[in-house]
């Protein structure tokens, strides 16, 4: 599969001053593949330790910090001597062997030309529970669930994602038809590798579905094993009320949904859990579009969405047919998807979630965003209800230089903001120029 981070890696790699690099991420975006797949391309050898499954190198990092004696050990242990300048260290589920995490340093000093990169199963909690690592000497990246554009070249449509990338608007709606059917395919199988991968293998939904199903199953148990024992039924409290949350008209995160009386304080824990986990996302309210953003952020008034719309459509227990076809019973959970499929895309790309409201939750803006020096309003349309109040109030009040809509219609510019089509939303704002506010190349 061609992953866009692979390209974030041959970056990493060509740094003056690299440093061991981390990949966080939530269990199964594919970690353990893209680090292998980065050093058969990039590397003439991949040097592969998987701590979880190999005592025998647990115990050498388990003895101190000599860096001489630990890459002597790993010339036995792989049988082959190797060279720093074409050889990728892979140390996979690191989070087992805390001193591996804090050996990252010594590599960083005393040998700097060793291309390490490390990942580990829930690594995110393992460093937030404070385990020792090196601040300062290592370089973290962040993996996500495949986005819509390497989900279409994933399934054969590369020229279709190129297009997006390219930003060719009057052809980009003249194949609208089938942007939107693969969209709603990926509304349903998302971005999850696995889930993907049986997808292209077997086109069949419902196979796409169990392995949703084992992949949400995998997460739950997770809680009890990984969790401390007196905040799991938090935890699972909180992850069982996301779909209830997001399919209200107003989706800010509500504790009274998940018990009669709860308070924030009862639930920081557990939400806390989740977001180290990767397993969720936040999007804060802003007070006001500001810059920067998170000056004007409220941590107290939040929406929650899980890492992957394809999960949040399982926890649903949507059918193919309801997102395909549509449906009047489902049309409010479709805007729920919608909007958690926008959420992922900006994740992706490197933004922070913020949305705009004001004190008595009226005309609230979806999303707003810094892209440069400016602060874009971004109103989701889970369909062609080209209807934006909401947009035109904030836009008549603060006067943003751009303001988006995106929806299932095409592309189209109007005097005080643009359309833009969902399934191209993130790739037009790559082409933003910050600063004259208009799409490069048009």
């Amino acid at each position: 599969m061609e992953r866009i981070f692979l390209q974030k890696l041959e970056a990493w790699k060509n740094k003056k001053r690299r440093k061991p690099l981390i990949i966080q991420g939530a269990r199964q975006v594919g970690k353990t593949w893209i680090m292998k797949e980065f050093g058969r391309q990039c590397f003439k050898k991949t040097i592969y330790i998987n701590f979880e499954n190999n005592e025998r190198m647990k115990n050498v990092f388990e003895m101190d910090y000599d860096i001489s004696r630990i890459l002597t050990a790993l010339k036995i242990e792989v049988g082959e001597a190797f060279e720093a300048k074409d050889t990728l260290l892979i140390f996979d589920e690191v989070q087992e062997v805390p001193k591996a995490l804090s050996c990252l340093k010594y590599f960083c000093e005393e040998a700097p030309e060793y291309a390490i990169v490390a990942a580990g199963s829930l690594l995110g909690v393992v460093l937030h529970r404070g385990t020792s690592f090196p601040v300062g000497k290592v370089e973290f990246l962040q993996l996500y669930p495949m986005n819509f554009y390497e989900f279409l070249c994933a399934v054969g449509e590369k020229p279709l994602a190129e297009l997006l990338a390219k930003g060719d608007y009057n052809l980009i709606n003249a194949f609208s038809d089938k942007y939107i059917d693969l969209l709603k395919k990926y509304y349903y199988i998302g971005g999850m590798p696995e889930a993907v991968q049986c997808f292209i293998d077997t086109d069949d939904m419902y196979e796409v579905r169990v392995i949703q199903k084992e992949l949400l199953n995998y997460y739950e148990e997770d809680f009890s094993k990984h969790a401390p024992k007196e905040v799991v039924p938090r935890i699972q409290m909180v992850w069982n009320s996301i779909p209830a949350q997001l399919a209200k008209e107003n989706r800010k995160f509500i504790y009274g949904i998940l018990r009669e009386g709860a308070r924030a304080k009862d639930f920081e824990l557990a939400i806390q859990w989740l977001l180290d986990s990767g397993l969720v996302h936040k999007s804060y309210r802003v007070s006001k579009p500001g810059m920067p953003l998170i000056a004007y952020m409220e941590m107290n008034s939040f929406k929650m969405f899980m890492l992957d719309v394809g999960l949040l459509a399982a926890r649903g227990n949507l059918s193919a047919k309801t997102l395909l076809e549509g449906s009047r019973i489902f049309e409010e959970f479709k805007g729920a998807l919608t909007e958690q499929f926008v959420a992922q895309e900006l994740v992706a790309a490197g933004y922070e979630l913020y949305y705009y409201s004001t004190e008595n939750s009226s005309g609230e803006i979806d999303f707003m965003i810094q892209q440069g020096s400016l602060c874009v309003p971004i109103e989701v349309k889970a369909e062609e209800n080209l209807r934006a109040r909401s947009l035109r109030m904030f836009c008549e009040k603060y006067k943003p230089e751009m303001a988006l809509r995106t929806s299932m219609s095409n592309y189209r510019e109007q005097d005080w903001m643009n359309n833009v089509p969902l399934y191209a939303l993130v790739e037009y704002i790559k082409h933003v120029d910050e600063r004259e506010g208009f799409v490069k190349g048009e």
